[in-house]
């Protein structure tokens, strides 16, 4: 295919969660004890657990992604003062992300990622996530920074995938048309139906490994399944004037 630009996902493909109870557990108490609960850790967490699993219901069903001050204030804690949540909150999701688990590059993930921007390829990122600032953090500790021209988060463009809008306005801000760009995702039905709908060239799938039964409705049929980050040097050659 006539490839210029390929899109990644994060969760599941350029990092995996450890669900680390030691780390999870820490997590848990800042957590409570920024809100100011009586309650323990435990239980409180458990609860943000069932109203976040509420939140993430109505955002699916609505393809919107709360500002990181609602998600607190409106959903998970809003028995506490909006304004002493609100000044919290974007350290309380940075908190209750960490309260799911460790989370560690994929396998290849620095290695592939150069060797696609040294082919020639322009690089970005799309994925769903409530944080803000994890994702450009981690991308600036780890130097990867500087190999992505577009990095479009739900978090601060308001809407999720699989609407189009949201990959069609990272393929804006790369400066490549639709069809020339591919979506590399981990989700057969969000990520299939939102790229074929905005005219993606390509959209690839790397399942998860614990995934065992792979069969999906015609509809939901990416154009390549994958297993590893490394595959897609198999399917994506230097371009034009690139080297291996």
């Amino acid at each position: 295919m006539d490839i210029d630009a390929i899109f990644l996902d994060i969760g599941n493909t350029l990092r995996i969660l450890m669900k680390e109870e030691p780390y999870r557990e820490e997590a848990r108490q800042k957590i409570a004890a920024l809100v100011g609960t009586s309650q323990p850790p435990q239980s409180f967490s458990e609860e943000l657990d069932r109203r976040y699993k509420e939140y993430r219901k109505w955002a699916f069903e609505h393809l919107v992604e709360a500002s990181e001050e609602e998600l607190w204030t409106r959903w998970l804690v809003p028995e506490f003062p909006a304004q002493h949540i609100a000044p919290l909150a974007h350290e309380l999701t940075y908190q209750f992300r960490q309260s799911m688990g460790r989370r560690v590059m994929a396998d290849g993930c620095t290695e592939v990622i150069h060797e696609l921007h040294s082919r020639g390829y322009t690089l970005g990122i799309i994925s769903n996530v409530i944080t803000t600032s994890e994702i450009p953090d981690w991308l600036a500790a780890e130097n990867l920074s500087r190999y992505f021209k577009s990095v479009l988060l739900s978090s601060t463009f308001g809407r999720r995938k699989p609407d189009p809008s949201i990959y069609l306005e990272a393929a804006r801000r790369a400066e490549v048309a639709p069809a020339k760009c591919a979506y590399v995702g981990d989700n057969f039905s969000r990520d299939v139906a939102g790229t074929r709908a905005a005219g993606f060239g390509m959209v690839i799938i790397l399942p998860d490994p614990a995934e065992k039964d792979l069969r999906v409705a015609p509809e939901q049929q990416p154009d390549l399944v994958i297993h590893s980050l490394w595959d897609l040097l198999d399917h994506f050659p230097p371009r034009n004037g690139h080297q291996e």
